[in-house]
């Protein structure tokens, strides 16, 4: 299982790069340069340029890649998302019980993001922080219809789609399964954010994590027990 997870590759939308980034060593020091120096610098700051200079490599080779910084913010949201499901999706197989199925699913997509060792080219931990800061400038935009229509948000409505499906098999009567689990997504990122940035609306804290919050949420709305 441990070799079978190490080959795992998480596929992300064609179109979102002109060259796959896995196809190359350089391709992957692009990828994980990306994320080190987007943490560091934000989004607005983040260059080709201060990339290239950043792993040694002619700013033109990055472009070989990508074709702009919205398409590789693109492409490291798609797969966080990937990367998401796929805990998602193992964490979950196993379990029959489907209240059970819907704790460990909360758990999954709330709780504080570990280092993955399964790709090592990429650390999670920076970017799960990327996507709380920054996922927000990959769809407000006024390419976002298009985009949509082109499938560049199909792994995280996927990833929307399954949560839904796991709500809906604990309550089939709950009429809202796609609003909530939409909800819970969307509102970790920002929960995680007001923790970081603005303490003062929000509860979680060091002893409340949003992970607490969300299934009190999602367990009284669905009235579990």
């Amino acid at each position: 299982m441990e070799r079978l997870l190490q080959n795992l590759k998480i596929n992300v939308h064609e179109k979102l790069y002109v060259k796959d980034p896995e196809s190359s060593d350089l391709g992957k020091r692009i990828v994980e340069n990306s994320i080190i120096l987007i943490g560091e610098l934000g989004f607005e700051e983040f260059t080709f340029k201060k990339l290239g200079i950043h792993i040694g490599s002619n700013e033109s080779s990055i472009y070989r890649y990508f074709e702009n910084k919205h398409k590789l913010l693109l492409y490291l949201t798609s797969w966080y998302w990937g990367w998401m499901e796929y805990r998602l999706v193992f964490s979950t197989a196993a379990l029959n019980d489907s209240k059970q199925k819907l704790q460990r699913a909360l758990e999954v997509v709330t709780q504080v993001i570990q280092e993955d060792s399964n790709f090592s080219h990429i650390n999670e931990v920076v970017l799960s922080k990327i996507i709380i800061s920054e996922y927000s400038k990959s769809y407000l935009t006024k390419e976002v219809d298009a985009e949509n229509k082109e499938g560049y948000f199909l792994i995280y409505k996927r990833l929307v789609t399954r949560l839904r499906e796991i709500i809906h098999d604990v309550n089939p009567s709950y009429p809202y399964p796609a609003s909530l689990a939409s909800t819970v997504l969307e509102g970790t990122l920002h929960q995680h954010f007001l923790k970081e940035h603005f303490t003062s609306i929000t509860d979680c804290d060091d002893t409340i994590s949003p992970t607490d919050y969300f299934t009190h949420l999602v367990y009284n709305t669905l009235n579990l027990k």
